[in-house]
């Protein structure tokens, strides 16, 4: 049995790897800004919930205060921020740079005396890193400086693995479902592998990531070849 952490757990992915791990028979907690919501959620799928904001840093440490041994670390917490230079919102542009990238150091900082040697690490990135599109000016970057997080991390916590996934457009999540059939049919039209990524393909990308022992400090995406269309 492994001690889990998924930060950003009571949806979407993050939750459905949470349950997964649950349904293995780890020990799983997961976080979410809103307490109710973050017991509620954890009690459903049988975990432990807590609330924690990734975008308050600060009052990241007292949040995980009464966490112990962590085999398996998730930073799966993400914002969706629709932002461009031309119409720029600084104070949303802050709360996702300090969300992701602050507030993911900050949950491994705190989180670093209760890791150990066989411990490992998934960031959530995504593909507009690659292919930005108008609005992602800071989801762009953001999820660029993923990347520079995950190789500085792998160097200074050796020999703890930390490793990046990068979803491409996930059909069935909350985002992606509920989108007009023509806009779903565009984006698998250019999809080489003739489907869109699932679910359940990314949480299988983030076991991967955590349990290969070999593997580290790497960008993994998960989208069916999309960005070759």
């Amino acid at each position: 049995m492994s001690s889990v952490v998924v930060v950003g757990g009571t949806s979407g992915i993050g939750r459905e790897f949470a349950r997964t791990r649950v349904e293995r028979g780890d020990d799983v907690v997961l976080t979410g800004r809103d307490a109710h919501r973050a017991d509620a959620v954890a009690k459903e799928i049988g975990a432990r919930g807590l609330a924690l904001d990734l975008a308050r840093p600060h009052d990241i440490d007292a949040a995980l205060a009464g966490l112990e041994r962590v085999d398996h670390l998730v930073l799966a917490g993400v914002s969706r921020d629709e932002n461009r230079v031309t119409s720029y919102d600084i104070d949303a542009a802050l709360h996702l740079v300090t969300l992701k990238l602050v507030g993911y150091t900050e949950v491994v900082h705190t989180l670093r005396p209760r890791l150990h040697d066989a411990s490992a690490i998934v960031l959530f990135g995504g593909q507009a890193k690659e292919r930005p599109y108008p609005g992602a000016t800071t989801v762009a970057t953001v999820n660029a400086g993923v990347t520079g997080l995950v190789r500085a991390l792998a160097v200074e916590l050796a020999p703890i693995r930390v490793n990046a996934v990068h979803p491409g457009v996930v059909g069935d999540s909350p985002y992606w479902r509920d989108r007009p059939a023509e806009v779903l049919a565009g984006l698998l039209a250019r999809t080489p592998a003739g489907r869109l990524a699932t679910m359940a393909d990314v949480v299988d990308a983030v076991d991967f990531l955590l349990c290969n022992r070999s593997v580290n400090a790497i960008d993994l995406s998960v989208d069916g070849g999309w960005l070759l269309g």
